[in-house]
C-alpha cells in the first residue's frame, strides 16, 4: 500500500491521505526507509556529479552539494540526455502528482535551451520567437460547455489568439479565437504562446491530437507522432441493456482524446474490443466513461476466434422436398468439398460444375448461400468453417415448385452432411510476437513463452542495451500476457503482436475449447 513518497533531492518525505485531493504533509523519512533512502540518494548524487568536473570534486572531497546545485546539475544532464528523471506516484489516486509537476518546472531544462530540432529529413525547428510558427498537438478532450478542446506546445514562432493556422495533415486552414491556459478545471485567457509553451484553444473543426499547426499557406509534410501499439484487450458490455449506443458514443469520444485507445468489434465473435496500453489504462477509461458520461460497462478476456476446416475431401446429397398439395418446395443438389491451404482461414471457393441445365443458372447462388448458412457454424464447436472448395456438380428441379428458398435450403442439408463426413479440426490464430526485454530478463521470458506453447524465432539486440525477442504464441495464450511480462521484466518489458495465420489446436486443448463453446451457447440460450 503507497502511503507517500520520498524527495530524495532534498531528503523529505510526503504523506497522503489517500483521498485523490493533493492532501499531503511533509513528514520526517520513516525509520524503515531511511537506510533505503540514502543509499538511493547516494547513487542520484554519483550520476549529478557526473555532469561538472568541478562538481565532482567538490562531491569526492565531501563538500555539501546545495539543491540549487542540484537543480542546475539535473537540467544540464537531462538536456544532454545522460540524466533521466524518475517520480513516483500512483496516477489513478491522483498521489504525489503535484510532485511531478514541481519537478517538471523546477528540474528540467528549458525548451529554449534545447536548440535546434529536426522532426524530419527536411524540417528542423528552433525554440525562437522569430522562426515560422509551428505547434504540436499532443491532446484532445471534451469539455461539456466548451466542446471539443485541443491542447499544444509550440515548438517554434508566436501563436497569437484571433488568428489562422493550417493543419498539416489535413492541408486545411483553421480559425483559432481565444487561446486558454488551464490551472486545473479554470481556464485563463492569453494573448500568445511562444515556444516550449503549452495552451489551449476550443472549436477547431478538423483539428485531433497528433496534427501540427503552422502559420503559412503552403501545404507541408510534417511526421507523424509514433504511438504505441495496445497490448491488453478486453471485451466491453454495456451493464444495461440499450446503453449499447450510449456507450458507443462515449468511447469514440474518448477516442479522440487519447488516440492510443483501440476500439474495434470483432467481425467473427462480434464483440466490442476496447484495447490499451496496460490494464490500468483500460481500467482509467472504464472509470471515465462512468465519471464523464454516465456509462457503466462490465469488462471481460475476448473470446479466441477459433474457426474450423476440414482435413478431407467428401461428397453429399441434399434435397428438400414438401408438396402436399398446391404448389410445394423442391430443391435437390450433388456438392463436393475439399480442403484448401490457406495461412489466414479465410479461403472459400463456390465452383458451378452443373452442366445439361439439370440445376437452373437462377438457382445456382441460393446453392451458394445454403453452402454459406452451414459453413457459419461447424459440427465440431460450432465456429465459422474456412478453407474449403464447395462444387456443386448435380441436381435436378421441379419447374413449379423448385424455388431460391428450396435450394438454399438444399445447400445448407448437403453442407451439413459434407462436413459431418469431412473430418472437421478446430483452428486457432497464431499470433507474432515482438517483445522488447532487458538481456538479464530473456531467458526467464522465453522460458514463459515456452510455457504458452510458443515457439521462439530470434533474438537480436535493440536499443538501449534491450534485447529484441521474436515468438510465434497462440492467441489463446495471450489474452492477459501483459502483467506478466510487467512482473518477468521489473515493468520494463514491452511487446506488440500481430495476427500470422491459423493452425490445428492440439488434440488435448480442442476438448476443452469445444466443452466452454458448448458452455457459452447455453448460457446464450439461458
Amino acid at each position: 500500500e503507497v502511503r507517500g513518497v520520498i524527495d530524495l533531492v532534498d531528503m523529505k518525505a510526503y504523506e497522503y491521505d489517500g483521498t485523490g485531493r493533493e492532501n499531503c504533509k511533509e513528514i520526517p523519512i520513516p525509520d524503515d526507509l531511511r537506510a533505503q533512502a540514502e543509499e538511493y540518494r547516494e547513487k542520484l548524487m554519483d550520476e549529478v556529479a557526473e555532469v561538472s568536473d568541478t562538481l565532482m570534486e567538490r562531491y569526492l572531497e565531501g563538500e555539501e552539494i546545495s539543491h540549487d546545485e542540484i537543480v542546475t546539475a539535473l537540467k544540464d544532464g537531462t538536456n544532454h540526455g545522460d540524466i533521466f528523471p524518475v517520480v513516483c506516484g500512483v496516477a489513478t489516486r491522483n498521489m504525489a502528482t503535484n510532485r511531478l509537476l514541481d519537478a517538471i518546472v523546477e528540474d528540467l531544462p528549458s525548451p529554449v535551451k534545447h536548440g535546434e530540432m529536426e522532426v524530419s529529413d527536411h524540417v528542423a525547428l528552433k525554440p525562437s520567437e522569430d522562426g515560422e510558427l509551428f505547434a504540436y498537438v499532443f491532446k484532445t478532450r471534451a469539455d461539456p460547455f466548451a466542446g471539443r478542446i485541443n491542447l499544444f506546445r509550440v515548438y517554434q514562432g508566436v501563436l497569437p489568439h484571433d488568428t489562422q493556422l493550417l493543419n498539416t495533415r489535413t492541408h486545411n486552414k483553421e480559425r483559432v479565437g481565444s487561446l486558454l491556459t488551464f490551472n486545473g478545471k479554470e481556464s485563463v485567457t492569453v494573448d500568445e504562446f511562444g515556444p516550449g509553451d503549452i495552451g489551449a484553444v476550443a472549436k477547431l473543426k478538423e483539428t485531433r491530437a497528433g496534427d501540427w499547426l503552422a502559420a503559412r499557406d503552403e501545404p507541408i509534410a510534417m511526421p507523424a507522432i509514433k504511438l504505441p501499439a495496445p497490448v491488453m484487450a478486453f471485451a466491453m458490455e454495456p451493464k444495461s441493456k440499450g446503453d449499447e449506443d450510449k456507450v458507443f458514443t462515449a468511447l469514440r469520444r474518448l477516442q479522440e482524446e487519447d488516440p492510443t485507445i483501440d476500439l474495434h468489434r470483432d467481425q467473427q465473435t462480434g464483440e466490442q474490443i476496447v484495447a490499451g496500453l496496460s490494464q490500468i489504462h483500460v481500467e482509467v477509461i472504464v472509470d471515465r466513461l462512468k465519471s464523464r458520461f454516465g456509462a457503466e460497462v462490465t469488462l471481460k478476456p475476448p473470446r479466441v476466434p477459433y474457426q474450423e476446416t476440414i482435413r478431407r475431401g467428401a461428397k453429399a446429397h441434399g434435397r428438400h422436398k414438401k408438396q402436399t398439395g398446391g404448389r410445394g418446395q423442391f430443391g435437390d443438389c450433388h456438392i463436393e468439398i475439399e480442403p484448401i491451404e490457406s495461412e489466414d482461414g479465410g479461403t472459400f471457393e463456390f465452383v458451378n460444375a452443373i452442366k445439361g441445365g439439370v440445376i437452373p443458372q437462377g438457382f445456382i447462388p441460393a446453392v451458394e448461400k445454403g453452402v454459406l448458412e452451414a459453413m457459419a457454424h461447424g459440427p465440431v464447436a460450432g465456429y465459422p468453417v474456412k478453407g474449403v472448395r464447395v462444387t456443386l456438380f448435380d441436381g435436378s428441379y421441379h419447374s413449379v415448385d423448385s424455388s431460391e428458398m428450396a435450394f438454399k435450403t438444399a445447400g445448407s442439408i448437403a453442407m451439413k452432411d459434407a462436413l459431418a463426413q469431412a473430418g472437421a479440426a478446430l483452428l486457432e490464430p497464431i499470433m507474432i510476437v515482438t517483445l522488447s526485454v532487458p538481456e538479464d530478463a530473456v531467458g526467464d521470458v522465453i522460458g514463459d513463452l515456452n510455457s504458452r506453447r510458443g515457439r521462439p524465432q530470434g533474438m537480436e539486440p535493440g536499443p538501449g542495451g534491450m534485447t529484441e525477442v521474436k515468438a510465434e504464441v497462440p492467441m489463446a495464450e495471450m489474452l492477459t500476457y501483459a502483467p506478466d511480462l510487467r512482473s518477468l521484466t521489473g515493468g520494463q518489458g514491452d511487446y506488440t503482436m500481430e495476427f500470422l495465420r491459423y493452425e490445428e489446436v492440439p488434440s488435448h486443448l480442442a476438448q476443452k475449447v469445444v466443452e466452454q463453446a458448448a458452455e457459452d451457447a447455453e448460457a446464450v440460450k439461458a
